[in-house]
């Protein structure tokens, strides 16, 4: 899952939602020092990414991307998963997108203090372009992804793989739909953080 969904599954403090990032820069980070509602939440976060990535329809969904793109296709369907969260977000919060959107960029911003550097960093920029917002279209998306080519280092076909994502838009918003409730109901059955 990407950032958005992360948020998302975090609780409703900044200790959880800075932990609920931190599994993607948890690089050199000392877990046991950490503060214990950070700690559950980098717990939650790790939890969340075994259950998508070892979930039968998410596994489905990778097999659609082509040859050329297939080691990103776990970046690919992460991203896009936020803007399929967005879309159907009426289905799965009482509160809008937008009052949303501010708590989480007020709960990053207020957790700069507990994160590693190249957290602040990220959520810097997450915070002053307003990243979610632009993720409520998959051009928006594409942009996002080719960002993300634009750091390989090595040669690769990355560049333009929101096509693919349009090409199976779908079947993968159908296979979110399957699959995010299942997410939920996973993360409330394993209460890391409560």
């Amino acid at each position: 899952m990407n950032y958005l969904a992360h948020l998302f599954l975090a609780q409703a403090t900044v200790e959880s939602r800075v932990g609920n990032l931190l599994g993607d820069f948890a690089k050199g980070v000392v877990v046991a020092q950490l503060p214990k509602p950070v700690k559950n939440g980098l717990l939650n976060h790790r939890a969340v990414d075994r259950f998508t990535d070892n979930h039968t329809v998410v596994k489905q969904l990778k097999c659609l991307v082509g040859a050329d793109r297939k080691r990103f296709a776990g970046i690919m369907l992460d991203m896009v998963f936020d803007h399929y969260l967005i879309k159907h977000w009426h289905h799965f919060s009482h509160r809008s997108f937008a009052a949303s959107c501010d708590i989480y960029y007020q709960a990053l911003d207020d957790g700069q203090v507990l994160m590693p550097p190249a957290m602040k960093h990220v959520t810097q920029r997450v915070i002053k372009q307003q990243w979610f917002t632009s993720y409520q279209t998959l051009e928006g998306i594409g942009f996002a992804l080719d960002r993300i080519a634009d750091r390989i280092r090595f040669d690769h076909a990355f560049y333009g793989s929101v096509e693919e994502l349009i090409t199976h838009q779908n079947e993968i918003e159908s296979g979110f739909l399957a699959f995010f409730p299942e997410l939920l109901q996973h993360v409330e059955a394993i209460k890391l953080e409560s």
